[in-house]
């Protein structure tokens, strides 16, 4: 499913820290965004939308898509970089365990609002291919 990820640069009322970046929004990518476009500049803010990215679905991964489609608020994980003096997404997730994984990597990440196309997507996908793993333990009695 391509999208586009929406990011964000703050400006905190912090000493060490001139700016501050995360990823704070998921859009269905309809091929018609151009790589990257300004929502809003300020002093305070900036934010901007960019596409190219597209979650693709593993079935090894079946498990942390279960997990996350579950969770109280799905989420999908946007992995980022800088480049050229702003925060570019690189990679996306819907896995759980994906995220997990990249938050783990020590470089940057953010878990966004799963958007209702996206769940919609995820839950026809898990209808078709997800099999819970059989129950394990000791009977008792």
């Amino acid at each position: 499913m391509p999208i586009a990820v929406v990011m964000q640069r703050r400006t905190p009322r912090h000493r060490w820290a001139d700016e501050a970046w995360a990823a704070v929004g998921i859009v269905p990518d309809n091929g018609k965004l151009p790589p990257v476009q300004v929502l809003s500049e300020s002093a305070e803010r900036d934010d901007y939308l960019v596409s190219g990215l597209e979650l693709e679905l593993y079935p090894d991964e079946n498990d942390g898509y279960y997990e996350n489609f579950m969770a109280p608020e799905a989420k999908v994980f946007v992995l980022w970089r800088m480049q050229d003096g702003r925060a570019m997404p690189v990679r996306a997730s819907v896995s759980y365990v994906e995220g997990t994984r990249m938050f783990d990597s020590g470089e940057h990440a953010d878990g966004v609002a799963m958007p209702a196309e996206v769940q919609a997507w995820l839950r026809a996908y898990l209808q078709a291919h997800y099999q819970p793993k059989p129950k394990r333990g000791r009977q008792h009695g």
